[in-house]
C-alpha cells in the first residue's frame, strides 16, 4: 500500500477539472505512456480509460475504470497493467485554505503478481512514483487552462 499526500496551490474544482478530463492522464499518471480512448461519459463509475501502459515496444494496452465517485471530492479506480496485476487507486480532494487543495492518493495492488509479492520494495516504489504523479498533478492543475466546472 502507498499513500502520498500533496498541497496543491490551487482550488480543488480546478484539480477535479484535470481529474474529471481522462484525456490528461498520461500528462501526469507516472507509467502512462498514451490514452487511447476515454468513455463518453468520464468519470462517471463504471466508465473506462483505454490507455497504454510502459515504454514502447514493451507497452500493453489496458483500462482503468472509475468504481467511485464523489464529484468534486473523490475518484476512486481499479487500474489494470495486466499481466503485472490490478489496483485500486483513490485519489481525495481536500480544500484546506482558500486556493489550497490537499491532494490524497491511496494505491494498493488487489490482484496478480505485484499483489502477490507485495513487500516495502513495492510500497517505496508505488511511493515514489505516485509523490511524482502528484508533482505533475499539481503543475498541471495550478497552470492549466482548464475551466473549473460544477462537478458533474
Amino acid at each position: 500500500m502507498a499513500e502520498v499526500t500533496r498541497t496543491i496551490g490551487t482550488t480543488a474544482e480546478q484539480v477535479y477539472a484535470i481529474l474529471a478530463d481522462g484525456w490528461t492522464y498520461s500528462d501526469w499518471v507516472v507509467g502512462t505512456a498514451h490514452i487511447r480512448d476515454v468513455d463518453a461519459s468520464w468519470p462517471e463509475p463504471g466508465t473506462r480509460l483505454h490507455h497504454k501502459v510502459g515504454p514502447w515496444p514493451l507497452s500493453i494496452n489496458d483500462t482503468s475504470t472509475v468504481i467511485a465517485l464523489n464529484p468534486g471530492r473523490e475518484l476512486t479506480l481499479r487500474a489494470r497493467i495486466w499481466p503485472l496485476g490490478e489496483a485500486v487507486v483513490h485519489i481525495t480532494l481536500e480544500p484546506i485554505n482558500p486556493g489550497e487543495t490537499r491532494v490524497t492518493m491511496y494505491e494498493e495492488f488487489q490482484e496478480g503478481p505485484l499483489h502477490w509479492f507485495d513487500n516495502k520494495i513495492n510500497d517505496l516504489a508505488l511511493h515514489g512514483r505516485n509523490a511524482e504523479a502528484l508533482l505533475r498533478l499539481a503543475e498541471l492543475a495550478e497552470h492549466s487552462r482548464h475551466t473549473a466546472h460544477s462537478p458533474r
